[in-house]
């Protein structure tokens, strides 16, 4: 410290304002801690933000794929008409026979029948000729309702109401109701019927 005139001056060593400066720019220690702080939660937000987006696409696709958006007996009105009148059809023609109408049944069973329903029908139409020929036994079907309850690119799913009478030479006719649950597959431009379950 140094007196000049009426003025007292202290003596400030050479780099004390460097250090001052330096001290006062605000980079210390801590304040590169904050920094890498801040990055690492924009990192962390951003993988988020991308997860959260799968999350989303991947919901959004399946309610897109659900079975109730892929079910075109809601949509196709057309095709579901079709499929209807094809397999009320058919039910009605090879759930009808008579004494000397058996073998044309048989024959019409074979062209609208397929799979597991063929099969099974096969099995069990020798008895029904036999009783036909012995009672003289006619029925006649009838599809009288069909709902489509599912319809897509594999095949169509159905539910049949028939309403069935039996005739016996000498007898009055009876009358009968039958529930069907019906699978039917596209073949060659036709529906044709593969699966016949009783309800």
């Amino acid at each position: 410290m140094r007196r000049t005139g009426g003025t007292t001056i202290e003596d400030v060593p050479p780099d004390a304002g460097t250090e001052e400066a330096e001290g006062g720019s605000g980079a210390g220690p801590g304040t590169g801690r904050g920094a890498a702080r801040r990055r690492g939660a924009a990192a962390l937000l951003a993988v988020a933000m991308l997860a959260t987006g799968a999350v989303l696409l991947v919901q959004a696709r399946q309610l897109r794929d659900t079975p109730a958006t892929s079910n075109r007996a809601l949509t196709d009105t057309a095709e579901t008409a079709r499929v209807a009148g094809d397999v009320s059809s058919a039910l009605s023609k090879v759930f009808s026979y008579g004494p000397r109408s058996t073998a044309a049944t048989k024959e019409s069973a074979k062209r609208l029948l397929g799979g597991e329903a063929l099969r099974q029908y096969a099995a069990l139409y020798g008895q029904v000729e036999k009783q036909s020929a012995d009672q003289k036994l006619t029925l006649t079907s009838q599809a009288v309702r069909a709902g489509v309850t599912r319809l897509d690119d594999r095949g169509a799913h159905l539910l049949v109401f028939l309403d069935q009478v039996y005739e016996r030479e000498g007898k009055v006719p009876t009358t009968a109701g039958a529930q069907l649950s019906v699978t039917a597959e596209l073949r060659g431009g036709r529906w044709i019927i593969v699966d016949i379950t009783s309800r």
